[in-house]
């Protein structure tokens, strides 16, 4: 698992293809909180409870940390598969 200390706040959170799912609000627990305002809201697959909130991706999905971006091993279309909601 990458170190979680390597995640900052802002930092774009990518799918292992490039295709973008959001932003790091902050790491909580083994999860990353991504930003609400660009936090699954506005990805196709989210609509109506899936928008407006925080949404969390498992910090065991992450492959690398570089530069401003955090890549995950999952495609974006299957990333978003994983994620999890706020008071999941």
């Amino acid at each position: 698992m990458t170190d979680a200390s390597a995640i900052r706040e802002h930092m774009e959170v990518i799918g292992a293809d490039g295709v973008h799912l959001g932003t790091v609000d902050r790491v909580e627990g083994d999860r990353i909180k991504l930003t609400k305002s660009d936090s699954g809201a506005q990805m196709e697959q989210a609509e109506g409870s899936h928008a407006g909130h925080h949404h969390y991706v498992s910090l065991g999905l992450v492959a690398d940390v570089e530069g401003n971006q955090v890549r995950l091993s999952a495609t974006g279309a299957n990333a978003v598969l994983f994620e999890e909601e706020e008071g999941d």
